[in-house]
C-alpha cells in the first residue's frame, strides 16, 4: 500500500471489471489538482460466463482462470503502490448460483469484488461513455453489448433519462444457437431465428423507452468496436480508428459475409479479433436488431466503458469534480492535460483571453470568416500551447505538438486534435506552410484554419511576453484597405509586449496581407 506521504499528494487506484468474456483493469493516478493519469491497462479473455447461462453455475475451470488473472492483476496494482482496488463483477457472476464460492476464492487473491445489478452496470457504462464524448444536450442512445448482457441508456451529456439491461449478450446468444466448434456456415434461417429471439427479449425495453427524436447513437464494448473495425477494413473506408462510425448498411454486409464463413474462415477476416470469431455473430444479431428497432442508420463507436465509469463515479463520490462539474467534456480534458504538464495556468488563461479578443475583433473587420468551432479550438490551443515545456523549454512548441497529438483529449475528433496540435506547434517561429508534414492529413480548409489561428495565438502569446498580465485588452480595428490598428490597453509599462508584437508583424502581413499599426493606451497600475 502507498505511504501516507504519497497519499497526501495523490492516490493510485486500480479499477477492475470482471466481465462475462474478459477481465479488464485500469491503474490510475489521481492528483489533488483534478487531473488523473492512466498508468497501466490490462485485459485478459477468460470466458468466465462460457456455460453459466445454460447450467446456472460458473465452471470450475473458468473460476480458476479468473482467479489466476485476478491474482496477477493484484500484483500489478501493488507494484504501482495502489491505495485501493475497486472491483466489480457483472452478468456472469450476477446470475451464477455458485457466485458466493467464486467471490470467496477471489478474496484469497486480495480482491474484494462487488457484484453489481444490471441497472447499476448500465449507469456506470453511461458515466464512462458520456464523460468522454462531446454531445451536450443531444438526445443520445448508448449501447454496450457484453458477453452476457446488453445495456441500453438514453440520455445526454449531463444525465441519463432511461436505462435498462437486457439478458442478451454475445456469448449468451451464441451458445444458445451456435456451437463454438461448428465448422459450418450460419444459415439465414438460424440467423433470423436469433434475431426473432433477440427482438422478443428487448421488446419491453423498446416499448418503454422514448425513441422519438434520438439525435445520436453511441456504441461501446469489444463486440461493437470489432464489428466497426471489420467494416472499416472490408470496405476500405480509411479514416482514423479514433473516429469509427458503423453504418447499418455496412453492418448488414459484414454480417452476410461472416455468416457465409466457417469458424476457422471467420478468424481470418481482416480486422477481426480472432478470439471473438465464435461469438461475433451473436453480438452482431443484437446490434443489428437494436439499430432496426430504434431506427438508427449509424452508430458512433467509443472505446470507453465500465472501467471508465468506475473512475468517474469514484471521482464524483470523493468530491474531485466539484471544480469541474460546470465545464464541458472538452474543457475538462484540456485542463487536465495542461495541469498534467504543469502549465502556468495564469499565463495560459491570459493568452487564451487575448487570443479570443483578437479572434473576435479580426472577425468583425473580416480578416477571416471562421466561426464558433474554430474559436473554441483557438481557446484550447492557447491553454495548451506551452505543454511542451514539460519536456524542455528548448523547442517547446515542437514538444507541445507531440503532446497534444498523442494525448487522449476527450470529446475531440482526430481532425480537431491535429488542428490544435499544429496551432500550438506554430505559435513560435515561422508561419506554417501548406505542405508541412505535420499537417499532411488535413484538407486545404483545415490547413488554412491552422495558419490563421496560429498567427492569432502568436500575437496573443507576445502580448503576455512578461507573464505579468499587463495587457488587459487587445482589439483589431480597420484603418484602411492596407492596414489595421491593434489597440492595446496596458496596466503599466509593456515594452516587452510591444517589442514582441513588432517582431512578428511580418508574419501577420504575410497571412492577412494587411499591415499593422500599434496603438497602446497605458493606465497606471493599482497593484499593491
Amino acid at each position: 500500500m502507498a505511504s501516507e506521504e504519497l497519499r497526501s499528494e495523490d492516490r493510485v487506484i486500480a479499477f477492475v471489471d470482471l466481465g462475462t468474456n474478459s477481465i479488464r483493469m485500469s491503474v490510475v493516478r489521481i492528483k489533488q489538482n483534478q487531473t488523473y493519469t492512466i498508468l497501466r491497462e490490462e485485459r485478459e479473455i477468460v470466458r468466465l460466463g462460457e456455460y453459466v447461462f445454460s447450467s446456472g453455475c460458473l465452471r470450475v475451470k473458468a473460476m480458476k482462470r479468473a482467479g489466476l488473472v485476478c491474482k496477477k492483476f493484484v500484483e500489478v496494482a501493488n507494484a504501482f503502490n495502489a491505495d485501493e482496488i475497486v472491483a466489480v463483477a457483472t452478468s456472469a457472476t450476477r446470475e451464477a448460483k455458485n457466485r458466493v464460492v467464486f467471490l470467496e476464492e477471489l478474496r484469497k487473491t486480495g480482491l474484494d469484488v462487488r457484484v453489481i445489478s444490471g441497472n447499476e452496470e448500465a449507469r456506470l457504462i453511461y458515466l464512462g461513455i458520456s464523460s468522454g464524448v462531446h454531445i451536450e444536450h443531444k438526445k443520445t442512445i448508448f449501447i454496450d453489448i457484453g458477453g452476457g448482457s446488453t445495456e441500453v441508456v438514453i440520455g445526454d451529456q449531463f444525465q441519463y433519462h432511461d436505462l435498462d439491461t437486457l439478458e442478451l449478450g454475445a456469448i449468451r446468444l451464441s451458445r444458445m444457437f451456435l456451437s463454438d466448434t461448428d465448422e459450418s456456415q450460419v444459415s439465414l434461417f438460424v440467423y433470423e431465428k436469433m434475431k426473432r429471439y433477440a427482438r422478443i427479449k428487448m421488446l419491453r425495453t423498446i416499448e418503454r423507452m422514448n425513441k422519438e427524436n434520438i439525435e445520436l447513437a453511441i456504441g461501446s464494448s469489444g463486440t461493437i468496436i470489432n464489428l466497426a473495425e471489420i467494416a472499416r477494413k472490408m470496405f476500405k473506408k480509411g479514416g482514423s480508428k479514433r473516429d469509427l462510425i458503423l453504418e447499418r448498411r455496412d453492418l448488414k454486409a459484414v454480417i452476410s459475409i461472416l455468416c457465409s464463413l466457417t469458424l476457422e474462415e471467420r478468424k481470418e477476416v481482416p480486422g477481426i479479433n480472432a478470439d471473438r470469431a465464435d461469438i461475433i455473430i451473436g453480438g452482431a444479431v443484437i446490434l443489428e436488431t437494436l439499430m432496426e428497432e430504434f431506427t438508427l442508420n449509424e452508430i458512433v463507436v467509443s472505446n470507453r466503458g465500465l472501467r471508465h465509469g468506475l473512475l468517474i463515479d469514484y471521482l464524483q463520490r470523493h468530491g474531485e469534480f466539484h471544480q469541474l462539474e460546470k465545464m464541458s467534456v472538452r474543457e475538462k480534458s484540456v485542463l487536465r492535460l495542461g495541469r498534467s504538464c504543469n502549465i502556468n495556468e495564469d499565463h495560459a488563461n491570459t493568452v487564451a483571453s487575448l487570443a479570443l479578443q483578437l479572434f473576435d475583433s479580426s472577425s468583425k473587420i473580416k480578416l477571416h470568416n471562421l466561426g464558433d468551432s474554430e474559436r473554441e479550438l483557438l481557446k484550447c490551443s492557447a491553454i495548451l500551447h506551452d505543454t511542451g515545456k514539460f519536456i524542455s523549454f528548448r523547442d517547446h512548441h515542437i514538444h507541445s505538438h507531440y503532446i497534444i497529438s498523442h494525448a487522449e483529449l476527450l470529446g475531440f475528433n482526430q481532425t480537431e486534435i491535429t488542428i490544435m496540435a499544429n496551432v500550438a506547434r506554430f505559435h513560435r517561429k515561422r508561419v506554417p506552410r501548406r505542405k508541412e508534414t505535420t499537417m499532411a492529413e488535413l484538407d486545404e480548409q483545415s490547413q488554412m484554419i491552422v495558419v490563421i489561428l496560429s498567427t492569432l495565438l502568436k500575437f496573443a502569446e507576445k502580448l503576455d511576453r512578461s507573464h505579468s498580465g499587463r495587457i488587459k485588452t487587445a482589439k483589431f480595428t480597420s484603418k484602411d484597405d492596407k492596414k489595421v490598428v491593434l489597440s492595446l490597453r496596458s496596466e503599466g509599462e509593456c515594452d516587452l509586449e510591444r517589442w514582441g508584437i513588432e517582431s512578428v508583424v511580418r508574419d501577420f502581413e504575410k497571412v492577412f496581407e494587411r499591415g499593422v499599426k500599434l496603438y497602446v493606451k497605458r493606465e497606471e497600475s493599482h497593484r499593491v
